[in-house]
């Protein structure tokens, strides 16, 4: 596996600092661009001066980094999404690990939509408090005053908008959903813990040899289908009891009636 500190960052020898300008050059973007990673949070905030910001090696290595996940494919929105749940503090070297790591279980793009777009796609009326009760459940973010939404599992709202579809009430849903969060939260932890304290413990005893990256990143990935086939083989039989009780349950009324 390749991180930043695996590429040479370019540096005149000197060990100065650098202005935004001279850091633009430094690295081969444009001033403009490189102001657009910082809005997002990409870059660490500079050393101000006046109204001069200087730049060391630091941000140097940062660029380095955006720039090798824009070149396979990320998106500054994942970009960030990526960078935001790293430590504050971490180094280039552990970003790049970070970065690696988690890739796999990332979910798509987020989608930015109108609660009355919502409404429609769901064919229901309009409704702010199922909205509420959706960014109290974590599946859209409110971005403005105006009913931009931004939602933040599209493949998870696509899936429950089949479920509207069947005919069940949309605040039936939530609530159903809300609890099935619950429990994916602690099947989640069960997993990562599981790994914690088998491959990434035996890593991290070894001393974290970087030789040693690239097959810790691949149990990663293979991690995810794994675990994904383990939970719905459970759930469908799971389900296939659930729903057996259910029809059980309503059978022995029918004939009562």
């Amino acid at each position: 596996m390749t991180t930043a500190t695996d590429f040479p960052v370019p540096d005149d020898g000197s060990g100065r600092e650098l202005t935004v300008d001279e850091l633009a050059a430094r690295v081969g973007v444009t001033v403009r661009n490189l102001r657009a990673y910082s809005a997002r949070g990409l870059l660490p905030p500079p050393r101000m001066v006046g109204r001069t910001g200087y730049y060391g090696r630091e941000h140097v290595a940062r660029l380095m980094l955006v720039r090798e996940m824009l070149a396979e494919g990320y998106s500054l929105a994942m970009i960030e999404r990526t960078l935001a749940s790293a430590p504050a503090n971490a180094s280039t070297a552990t970003l790049a690990l970070h970065r690696a790591l988690l890739a796999p279980w990332l979910p798509p793009e987020p989608e930015t939509i109108t609660g009355a777009e919502l409404a429609a796609r769901a064919g229901v009326p309009e409704d702010p408090a199922l909205v509420d009760r959706l960014v109290e459940i974590g599946l859209v973010h409110r971005l403005d005053d105006e009913g931009a939404l931004r939602v933040m599992d599209p493949a998870l709202l696509t899936a429950g908008l089949q479920v509207v579809r069947l005919g069940v009430p949309p605040e039936e849903l939530i609530v159903a959903q809300a609890k099935v969060n619950e429990h994916v939260r602690e099947i989640a932890q069960t997993y990562v813990q599981m790994f914690v304290t088998t491959g990434w413990q035996a890593f991290v005893d070894a001393g974290a040899p970087r030789e040693q990256l690239d097959a810790v990143r691949d149990t990663v990935t293979r991690l995810q289908p794994a675990a994904a086939q383990a939970v719905l083989a459970a759930f469908r039989t799971e389900m296939a009891a659930a729903v057996g009780t259910a029809l059980e349950t309503a059978l022995s009324q029918l004939e009562a009636e």
